[in-house]
Order: C-alpha cells, then sequence, then structure tokens
C-alpha cells in the first residue's frame, strides 16, 4: 500500500493504481473521461468554510500552516478520511488528485502528510 499525489491535469498512468480525487469541487477544464477517476472523495477534502477561508486569505503562504492545522484537526473528525486509510489496505497503490496549480502548497500534501502520520505508506516525487 503507497498513497502519492498527481495533479489531476496530469494525463492517467497505468502506474497510478486507484485514483482518488480529493477535491469538493470539480477540476476546471477536466472531463470525467479524462480524468479516468475510480472515485471522487470530496468528504476527505477541506470543509466548504475552511477552502473559501484560505482561498480568500491575503497572505496565503503565510497563512498556509494555520489552513494546514485547521484541516489536519478535521481530517482527526472525519470518517471519510478513515475509510481513505482503509482503502490504501486495499490497493497496492493509490493516487490522490488534487487540482491546485501550486504543487508544494496545497490540501493534498497536507492529507498525504495526514495518511503518513496515521500508519500510510507514502511516496513523495
Amino acid at each position: 500500500m503507497a498513497f502519492v499525489i498527481k495533479r489531476v491535469y496530469e494525463p492517467a498512468e497505468a502506474g497510478d493504481g486507484y485514483r482518488v480525487l480529493v477535491d469538493r469541487l470539480w477540476p476546471r477544464g477536466v472531463s470525467k473521461e479524462r480524468a479516468e477517476l475510480d472515485l471522487w472523495d470530496k468528504a476527505v477534502a477541506p470543509s466548504p468554510e475552511l477552502r473559501t477561508e484560505w482561498h480568500h486569505a491575503a497572505d496565503r503562504l503565510g497563512d498556509f500552516e494555520h489552513f494546514a492545522s485547521r484541516y489536519r484537526a478535521e481530517l482527526d473528525e472525519n470518517a471519510a478520511a478513515d475509510a481513505l486509510l482503509e482503502l490504501g489496505r486495499e490497493h497496492d497503490r493509490v493516487t490522490l488528485l488534487y487540482g491546485a496549480r501550486d504543487t508544494q502548497v496545497n490540501h493534498a500534501e497536507v492529507l498525504l502528510d495526514w495518511l503518513a502520520g496515521h500508519g500510510a505508506v507514502v511516496e513523495r516525487n
């Protein structure tokens, strides 16, 4: 079992394994066919309130740790996050897909860290 993250705009590859979109909103410009998803798990994404707060932050980089802390707290209370851990036990590889432009500062990075902190094997590029 290994979790990895990847932008949904990148082409699907055979090595992706089980592909899960972890965004609450569907990414712009991506058809359902092109996304080649196995699951769209909106419930594991940041809450609408947290997502809105994050996207309206004046200094997003300075607020990232605050966002990440609040998102981790949401994940701790989220049954969908526990289900995602279980999904990782059922598949050799789970690719978590996200739509954010920034490949370093995004919720999928926080989610990957949270999964690692709860016993999941993660791979980073």
